[in-house]
């Protein structure tokens, strides 16, 4: 999948998921999938920085 397919496809599902929501669960889910990408965004520098380090 190319950027532009990924990025066409991340519209469109949020599209169809905010079909289903009111405007304040719609808040809700943004703020907790916002948490979830940036505890990711941890997790992974955490295992990089541990990976750079066991190879020193």
């Amino acid at each position: 999948m190319n950027a532009c397919e990924l990025t066409a496809s991340t519209t469109a599902a949020a599209n169809a998921i905010a079909a289903h929501f009111s405007d304040e669960e719609l808040t809700l889910l943004a703020a907790l999938i916002v948490q979830l990408g940036d505890t990711l965004s941890t997790i992974a520098a955490q295992r990089a920085l541990c990976s750079s380090r066991n190879r020193e």
